[in-house]
């Protein structure tokens, strides 16, 4: 069993930033949180347009990391059975009787393309394997790779026939990333990569086997008390019920972030803190990742809607607005 320390990831970090750097530009901080996300045992939601790369960046990061990846694009016809697989008649020795063969979930970086795109019933399958990290088919559990990640992407400007996710999904996501457009300096940069030169191969730079052992510290690494009293009072700061909930709150949000937000929080900020070579976060890690972490747990209200307010807007105003407790 590897045993890693601090500055050791962080140097495992900069590896995988360098090779990435050969095929992405730009997108720093979304590659981070999307190592933060594996690293904490979460799953992410990538929120962009198309054309932005979000399909490259994926498998560029399996290969960096030397993760299986499968890709499932999500269309309304989409079955469970298409992502968790399914048993099937085979015949053997002159008896008929059920093969399982598995789906493409089985992967260690799987990437759910326009997830809101498919039914309910499909997108509960696919859920239900991020939370349990099984599929149960026939009456038989069978255990998903490990390290698992799910990328589910998707398209903020086309709503006509999809089926957005539920607000209790949307609490499976650890991340909520929006991929914005890149700068003018950085689109010129892709520009010349893409079209005056073949795609550079991307090689390993981290084992599975330092991954799981990333994990494993991550949930080991010690946290201060001040630090999660701080995560545990940002996140009831999305409460309107809450008795020390802002007016803010109360003015524009319809229901807030859950316990599970809170322990995302100070996962990430763990997680954070070790590729910047910190045995433990602070309380500036904690903000790092708390948009990523509320946006898409805050359920504004009409007068929000009337003010011009997103739920993003509103979490950015709360972080500046929750300040620690000076001990």
């Amino acid at each position: 069993m590897i045993h890693l320390s601090p500055q050791s990831v962080r140097d495992a970090y900069h590896r995988i930033t360098a090779e990435l750097g050969k095929v992405m530009v730009g997108q720093e901080q979304i590659i981070s949180l999307l190592l933060v996300s594996l690293f904490s045992r979460g799953h992410c939601l990538l929120i962009g347009v198309p054309g932005l790369a979000k399909t490259l960046l994926v498998r560029s990061l399996a290969d960096t990391l030397q993760l299986s990846f499968k890709r499932i694009q999500f269309t309304p016809d989409l079955m469970p059975s298409d992502i968790i697989g399914s048993e099937l008649l085979q015949e053997r020795d002159h008896k008929i009787e059920f093969e399982y063969v598995q789906g493409p979930i089985f992967a260690h970086l799987l990437l759910a393309d326009e997830v809101n795109r498919t039914p309910p019933k499909t997108q509960s399958a696919l859920l239900e394997a991020m939370q349990e990290h099984r599929v149960t088919i026939a009456g038989v559990s069978r255990d998903l790779p490990d390290p698992f990640l799910v990328v589910a992407t998707q398209n903020p400007i086309e709503q006509e026939g999809t089926y957005p996710l539920p607000e209790a999904q949307l609490d499976r996501f650890m991340f909520s990333l929006n991929l914005d457009y890149p700068t003018h300096e950085d689109e010129v940069e892709i520009v010349k990569r893409t079209t005056l030169r073949v795609s550079e191969t991307l090689a390993p730079v981290v084992s599975l086997d330092e991954i799981l052992a990333v994990q494993r510290l991550v949930l080991a690494a010690p946290v201060s008390d001040h630090v999660i009293d701080y995560a545990v009072r940002l996140s009831a700061s999305t409460r309107p019920s809450h008795p020390a909930a802002p007016q803010l709150t109360r003015d524009f949000i319809e229901w807030g972030a859950g316990p599970r937000a809170s322990q995302y929080l100070i996962l990430g900020a763990k997680a954070l803190a070790l590729l910047n070579g910190k045995l433990t976060p602070e309380t500036e890690d904690v903000r790092q990742v708390a948009m990523s972490v509320l946006q898409h747990r805050v359920i504004a209200n009409y007068r929000a809607t009337g003010a011009g307010k997103k739920s993003r807007d509103i979490v950015s105003e709360l972080i500046k607005l929750v300040k620690e407790k000076s001990y």
